[in-house]
Protein backbone atom coordinates (compact mmCIF):
# COMPACT_ATOMS: atom_id res chain seq x y z
CA UNK A 1 0.00 0.00 0.00
CA UNK A 2 1.00 3.60 -0.79
CA UNK A 3 -0.22 6.89 -0.63
CA UNK A 4 0.79 10.85 -0.81
CA UNK A 5 0.66 13.31 2.24
CA UNK A 6 0.30 16.54 0.89
CA UNK A 7 -0.31 20.32 2.70
CA UNK A 8 -0.60 23.83 2.23
CA UNK A 9 2.62 25.75 2.77
CA UNK A 10 4.06 28.98 1.76
CA UNK A 11 1.62 30.80 3.19
CA UNK A 12 3.20 33.67 5.00
CA UNK A 13 2.72 37.19 3.85
CA UNK A 14 5.30 40.05 4.28
CA UNK A 15 5.28 40.13 8.47
CA UNK A 16 2.64 37.87 8.64
CA UNK A 17 4.07 34.61 9.08
CA UNK A 18 1.40 31.65 8.94
CA UNK A 19 2.24 27.38 9.69
CA UNK A 20 5.34 26.02 10.50
CA UNK A 21 6.62 25.04 7.06
CA UNK A 22 9.64 23.17 7.93
CA UNK A 23 7.80 21.09 10.30
CA UNK A 24 5.30 19.93 8.07
CA UNK A 25 7.36 19.61 4.79
CA UNK A 26 9.39 17.03 7.20
CA UNK A 27 6.44 15.19 7.46
CA UNK A 28 4.81 15.30 3.83
CA UNK A 29 5.53 13.98 0.57
CA UNK A 30 4.05 16.87 -1.74
CA UNK A 31 3.48 20.59 -1.06
CA UNK A 32 0.82 22.77 -2.31
CA UNK A 33 3.09 26.34 -2.61
CA UNK A 34 0.59 29.42 -2.22
CA UNK A 35 1.38 31.22 -5.82
CA UNK A 36 0.29 34.92 -3.99
CA UNK A 37 -3.62 35.45 -4.85
CA UNK A 38 -4.46 34.25 -1.66
CA UNK A 39 -1.30 34.07 0.10
CA UNK A 40 2.33 34.02 -0.20
CA UNK A 41 4.93 36.61 -1.21
CA UNK A 42 7.74 36.32 -3.47
CA UNK A 43 10.66 35.70 -1.35
CA UNK A 44 8.66 33.63 0.78
CA UNK A 45 6.98 31.39 -2.75
CA UNK A 46 10.55 30.79 -3.22
CA UNK A 47 12.24 29.77 0.24
CA UNK A 48 9.16 27.46 0.37
CA UNK A 49 10.37 25.81 -2.88
CA UNK A 50 13.95 25.79 -1.54
CA UNK A 51 12.79 23.70 1.77
CA UNK A 52 10.35 21.07 -0.55
CA UNK A 53 13.73 20.81 -2.81
CA UNK A 54 16.04 20.03 -0.73
CA UNK A 55 14.03 17.63 1.69
CA UNK A 56 13.03 15.79 -1.37
CA UNK A 57 9.46 17.05 -1.14
CA UNK A 58 7.30 17.85 -4.54
CA UNK A 59 5.78 20.96 -5.12
CA UNK A 60 2.84 21.55 -6.48
CA UNK A 61 0.93 25.26 -7.73
CA UNK A 62 -2.21 25.77 -4.86
CA UNK A 63 -4.05 28.92 -6.79
CA UNK A 64 -6.85 30.81 -5.57
CA UNK A 65 -9.21 33.51 -5.80
CA UNK A 66 -7.42 36.76 -5.75
CA UNK A 67 -8.49 37.66 -1.84
CA UNK A 68 -5.92 37.40 0.22
CA UNK A 69 -7.99 39.83 2.94
CA UNK A 70 -10.38 36.64 3.20
CA UNK A 71 -7.18 34.12 2.59
CA UNK A 72 -9.11 32.82 -0.28
CA UNK A 73 -11.69 31.11 1.14
CA UNK A 74 -14.64 33.31 -0.01
CA UNK A 75 -16.59 32.73 -3.56
CA UNK A 76 -15.98 35.22 -6.02
CA UNK A 77 -18.13 35.32 -9.04
CA UNK A 78 -15.43 36.20 -11.58
CA UNK A 79 -15.92 36.02 -15.51
CA UNK A 80 -14.14 32.65 -16.83
CA UNK A 81 -11.90 34.35 -18.62
CA UNK A 82 -10.57 35.94 -16.19
CA UNK A 83 -10.69 33.21 -13.77
CA UNK A 84 -8.24 31.06 -16.29
CA UNK A 85 -5.83 34.02 -16.82
CA UNK A 86 -5.60 34.33 -13.02
CA UNK A 87 -4.29 30.83 -12.42
CA UNK A 88 -2.22 31.02 -15.76
CA UNK A 89 -0.24 34.07 -14.08
CA UNK A 90 -0.24 32.22 -10.49
CA UNK A 91 1.04 28.86 -11.77
CA UNK A 92 3.62 30.54 -14.19
CA UNK A 93 4.54 32.61 -11.11
CA UNK A 94 5.22 29.64 -9.28
CA UNK A 95 7.46 27.70 -11.84
CA UNK A 96 9.47 30.57 -12.03
CA UNK A 97 10.33 31.07 -8.40
CA UNK A 98 10.11 26.58 -8.10
CA UNK A 99 13.03 27.15 -10.76
CA UNK A 100 15.15 29.88 -8.96
CA UNK A 101 14.82 27.41 -6.09
CA UNK A 102 16.14 24.73 -7.81
CA UNK A 103 13.00 22.61 -7.97
CA UNK A 104 9.87 22.35 -10.87
CA UNK A 105 5.87 22.35 -10.44
CA UNK A 106 4.84 19.08 -10.70
CA UNK A 107 1.00 19.03 -9.83
CA UNK A 108 -1.91 21.76 -9.35
CA UNK A 109 -4.21 21.98 -6.12
CA UNK A 110 -6.73 24.91 -6.31
CA UNK A 111 -7.33 26.41 -2.99
CA UNK A 112 -10.28 27.30 -0.65
CA UNK A 113 -13.00 28.38 -2.09
CA UNK A 114 -12.23 28.18 -5.39
CA UNK A 115 -11.42 24.22 -4.62
CA UNK A 116 -14.97 23.94 -3.40
CA UNK A 117 -16.51 25.99 -5.57
CA UNK A 118 -15.01 23.63 -8.82
CA UNK A 119 -16.46 21.04 -7.64
CA UNK A 120 -20.36 21.88 -8.41
CA UNK A 121 -19.93 25.26 -10.92
CA UNK A 122 -19.13 24.15 -14.28
CA UNK A 123 -17.86 27.62 -15.21
CA UNK A 124 -15.66 28.11 -13.12
CA UNK A 125 -14.34 24.45 -13.18
CA UNK A 126 -13.67 24.79 -17.01
CA UNK A 127 -12.32 27.78 -16.69
CA UNK A 128 -9.48 26.17 -14.24
CA UNK A 129 -9.00 23.36 -16.40
CA UNK A 130 -8.15 25.15 -19.49
CA UNK A 131 -5.91 27.37 -17.35
CA UNK A 132 -3.81 24.31 -16.55
CA UNK A 133 -4.43 22.76 -19.68
CA UNK A 134 -2.92 25.98 -21.70
CA UNK A 135 0.06 26.13 -19.01
CA UNK A 136 1.24 22.28 -19.46
CA UNK A 137 -1.42 19.55 -20.12
CA UNK A 138 0.94 16.84 -18.31
CA UNK A 139 0.27 18.97 -14.75
CA UNK A 140 -1.80 16.44 -13.12
CA UNK A 141 -4.79 18.03 -10.87
CA UNK A 142 -6.22 17.39 -7.01
CA UNK A 143 -9.57 17.04 -7.35
CA UNK A 144 -12.33 15.58 -4.90
CA UNK A 145 -13.77 12.72 -6.58
CA UNK A 146 -17.56 12.39 -8.25
CA UNK A 147 -17.47 16.27 -8.78
CA UNK A 148 -17.65 19.00 -11.58
CA UNK A 149 -14.00 19.48 -11.49
CA UNK A 150 -13.22 15.78 -11.70
CA UNK A 151 -15.07 15.33 -14.65
CA UNK A 152 -13.95 18.35 -16.59
CA UNK A 153 -10.41 17.60 -16.28
CA UNK A 154 -10.46 13.62 -17.38
CA UNK A 155 -12.83 15.34 -20.41
CA UNK A 156 -9.66 17.33 -21.90
CA UNK A 157 -7.24 14.58 -20.69
CA UNK A 158 -6.00 16.21 -17.49
CA UNK A 159 -4.66 13.46 -15.02
CA UNK A 160 -6.87 13.68 -11.85
CA UNK A 161 -5.64 12.80 -8.55
CA UNK A 162 -8.27 12.09 -5.81
CA UNK A 163 -7.84 13.35 -2.63
CA UNK A 164 -9.25 13.22 0.82
CA UNK A 165 -8.49 15.04 3.84
CA UNK A 166 -6.74 13.89 7.16
CA UNK A 167 -8.58 16.59 9.52
CA UNK A 168 -12.15 16.97 7.72
CA UNK A 169 -15.29 15.59 8.32
CA UNK A 170 -17.62 14.56 5.37
CA UNK A 171 -20.79 14.57 4.73
CA UNK A 172 -23.15 11.76 3.85
CA UNK A 173 -22.80 12.71 0.22
CA UNK A 174 -19.20 12.67 0.15
CA UNK A 175 -19.03 16.61 0.12
CA UNK A 176 -16.70 17.91 3.23
CA UNK A 177 -18.72 19.70 6.03
CA UNK A 178 -18.63 23.37 5.16
CA UNK A 179 -15.67 24.93 7.65
CA UNK A 180 -18.89 27.46 9.28
CA UNK A 181 -20.48 24.59 10.73
CA UNK A 182 -19.40 22.72 14.10
CA UNK A 183 -17.43 19.86 13.84
CA UNK A 184 -16.38 20.79 10.31
CA UNK A 185 -12.56 20.33 11.31
CA UNK A 186 -10.69 17.18 13.53
CA UNK A 187 -8.92 18.98 15.85
CA UNK A 188 -7.60 15.15 18.45
CA UNK A 189 -4.68 14.06 17.04
CA UNK A 190 -5.96 10.17 17.47
CA UNK A 191 -9.20 10.72 15.76
CA UNK A 192 -6.88 12.67 12.77
CA UNK A 193 -4.70 9.22 12.46
CA UNK A 194 -7.89 6.98 12.69
CA UNK A 195 -9.47 8.91 10.23
CA UNK A 196 -6.24 8.65 7.89
CA UNK A 197 -5.78 5.22 8.20
CA UNK A 198 -9.20 4.15 7.54
CA UNK A 199 -8.59 6.10 4.28
CA UNK A 200 -5.15 4.70 3.93
CA UNK A 201 -5.85 0.69 4.49
CA UNK A 202 -9.54 0.21 3.47
CA UNK A 203 -10.22 2.93 1.06
CA UNK A 204 -13.39 4.77 2.85
CA UNK A 205 -14.51 7.35 5.77
CA UNK A 206 -17.38 7.60 7.85
CA UNK A 207 -19.57 10.41 7.92
CA UNK A 208 -21.01 12.80 10.53
CA UNK A 209 -24.13 10.72 10.63
CA UNK A 210 -22.20 7.38 11.06
CA UNK A 211 -22.54 6.12 7.07
CA UNK A 212 -19.74 4.81 5.37
CA UNK A 213 -18.57 6.23 2.42
CA UNK A 214 -16.18 4.58 -0.23
CA UNK A 215 -13.40 6.89 -1.31
CA UNK A 216 -10.47 5.62 -3.49
CA UNK A 217 -7.87 8.54 -2.50
CA UNK A 218 -4.24 8.78 -4.19
CA UNK A 219 -3.67 11.82 -1.41
CA UNK A 220 -4.54 12.83 1.86
CA UNK A 221 -4.15 16.84 2.87
CA UNK A 222 -2.80 17.38 6.00
CA UNK A 223 -4.17 21.49 6.65
CA UNK A 224 -0.89 23.37 7.75
CA UNK A 225 -3.10 25.83 9.66
CA UNK A 226 -4.75 23.59 11.90
CA UNK A 227 -4.06 24.02 15.26
CA UNK A 228 -1.07 21.11 16.46
CA UNK A 229 -0.55 20.44 12.59
CA UNK A 230 3.07 20.08 12.89
CA UNK A 231 2.47 17.18 15.54
CA UNK A 232 -0.76 15.68 13.67
CA UNK A 233 1.66 14.82 10.40
CA UNK A 234 4.35 13.45 12.08
CA UNK A 235 1.63 11.22 13.77
CA UNK A 236 0.20 10.19 10.45
CA UNK A 237 3.40 9.70 9.20
CA UNK A 238 4.35 7.58 11.58
CA UNK A 239 0.82 5.19 12.04
CA UNK A 240 1.32 4.91 8.24
CA UNK A 241 4.26 3.39 8.47
CA UNK A 242 3.32 0.82 11.69
CA UNK A 243 0.49 0.02 8.76
CA UNK A 244 2.40 -0.89 6.61
CA UNK A 245 1.94 2.05 4.30
CA UNK A 246 4.70 4.03 2.00
CA UNK A 247 3.96 7.60 1.54
CA UNK A 248 5.62 8.81 -1.38
CA UNK A 249 4.56 11.52 -4.07
CA UNK A 250 2.06 10.81 -6.63
CA UNK A 251 4.08 13.47 -9.21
Amino acid sequence: MAIDLNSDVGESFGNWTFGDDAGIIASVSSANVACGFHAGDPAGIRATCAAAAAAGVTVGAHPGYRDLAGFGRRFIDIEPGELTDDVVYQIGALQALARAAGTTVKYVKPHGALYNTIAVHERQARAVVRAVHEVDGTLPLLVLPGTVIEAEARATGLRTVVEAFADRAYQPDGALVPRREPGAVLHAESDVVEHVLRIATAGEVVAVDGSRIRIAAESICVHGDTPGAVGMAAAVRRALASAGVDVGAFA
